[in-house]
């Protein structure tokens, strides 16, 4: 390096020196401001360091440094000095250091509460720290919410209401003088049990049915018309199990509804026509009290009976976005059965309908009571429940829903 470099060098760094000053020998003595100054002077990041600072001025550096680092806590107003000529180049040794240090420490600090945070978590499924999916969608929240709803309450206020009808039809109408058969009409108004024969007799062609393929079909078919399945699976719900709730909760919903409706029967039937034997046309006669509990035998056989109805109505429900669709379906196939077993030309053909063996619990009132029919009745009712229940669950474990 030639003689006048050397010198151009020197006086450089002399005023340099002069400008900026010695960081250490410069130091201002600490006063009352030096904590306030460093609260309200930490740097945002690195990059507002590196563009913000000058190599030359450190005063620039140190008013452009945020809050946070507490760097201002042991500096006091020597902060603006030496983190501005160390910031000038890459955020010099000490500031860096330090400044790093301090970073590190709170990113480490977020990284452990983060672990701890996943830790939480299952690692095995990713769930969420206390999830379960035994605890989602509990049948008795799902049998509230049903019970609330209108349609529920309506079908049960008729259901209640039907007894009173027929009794109400049965005062103002009157016998029928040219007919000599003796039907099960006319052996309603002799006693309470009667009466009630007769009620689940005309009810089971057709409202029974019906209300089992209400409350089944409108099951899932009503989540997804309000657009409220989707969220069920997003809570999450496992889709075997909302459908196995669902399955229950209907059910349920089924099974007090067709016991509601021998229970007043029976009742207004003994208001009204006072309690006696259960008498067949054929002129067998049961005790009141073994027809009570033969009644509720026949109650029993109707619901197990009308479980193909609501296996259906259940797989229609997962199958079209409509409950109007899946139930009206279920009772349409339960209609189709009755008039095909009609038709005597179809033969043995006939004992493979779920419907043949509906009103096999009629012989439970006979001297000698046959139950064949029945246990005909179970096995064929049950087969096609099972078939539709799991074309139901394999549907729906498939279904992309959109809904």
């Amino acid at each position: 390096m030639t003689a006048p470099e050397r010198e151009a060098t020197t006086t450089r760094q002399d005023v340099t020196r002069q400008d900026v000053g010695d960081p250490v020998r410069d130091v201002p003595p600490y006063d009352g401001d030096a904590a306030t100054t460093g609260q309200n002077t930490a740097p945002r990041t690195g990059r507002d360091l590196g563009q913000n600072s000058d190599r030359d001025t450190g005063r620039s550096a140190g008013q452009n440094i945020g809050p946070g680092t507490g760097i201002g806590h042991t500096t006091g107003h020597t902060t603006g000095h030496t983190i501005g000529r160390s910031a000038g180049g890459d955020l010099g040794a000490s500031t860096g250091a330090s400044t790093g240090a301090s970073a590190g420490a709170s990113v480490g600090a977020d990284s452990e509460a983060g672990a701890d945070i996943g830790g939480a978590a299952d690692a095995r499924t990713g769930a969420a720290a206390g999830y379960r999916p035994r605890g989602t969608l509990r049948v008795l929240v799902e049998l509230r919410r049903q019970w609330r709803r209108r349609r529920t309450q309506l079908v049960f206020a008729l259901i209640a209401l039907l007894p009173l009808v027929l009794v109400a039809a049965f005062e103002i109408g009157g016998e029928d003088p040219a007919r000599s058969a003796v039907t099960y009409a006319d052996l309603a108004v002799t006693s309470g049990p009667n009466f009630v024969v007769f009620t689940l007799y005309l009810a089971g062609s057709l409202l029974l049915p019906v209300v089992v393929a209400l409350f089944f079909g409108d099951a899932v078919a009503s989540e997804a018309s309000w657009s409220s399945l989707k969220y069920l699976l997003a809570i999450p719900v496992p889709r075997l199990r909302l459908l196995r709730q669902k399955a229950v909760t209907a059910a349920l919903l089924s099974l007090l509804a067709l016991g509601l409706l021998p229970v007043v029967a029976l009742i207004a039937g003994v208001i009204w026509y006072g309690p006696g034997d259960a008498t067949s046309p054929a002129g067998d006669a049961v005790p009141f009290g073994r027809s009570v509990v033969m009644l509720a035998v026949a109650v029993g056989y109707t619901v197990v009976q009308l479980a193909w109805v609501g296996a259906l109505a259940l797989w229609l429900s997962v199958t079209v976005d409509a409950p109007l669709g899946a139930v009206g379906g279920a009772a349409l196939a339960s209609v189709l059965s009755q008039i095909l077993d009609q038709i005597t030309a179809l033969g043995s053909f006939r004992d493979l309908l779920p419907t043949h063996h509906a009103w096999a619990w009629i012989g439970l009132f006979a001297t000698d009571a046959d139950v064949t029919g029945m246990a005909d009745g179970l096995l064929v009712s049950l087969v096609y429940a099972l078939v539709f229940g799991v074309l139901a669950a394999y549907r729906f474990s498939r279904k992309d829903i959109t809904t």
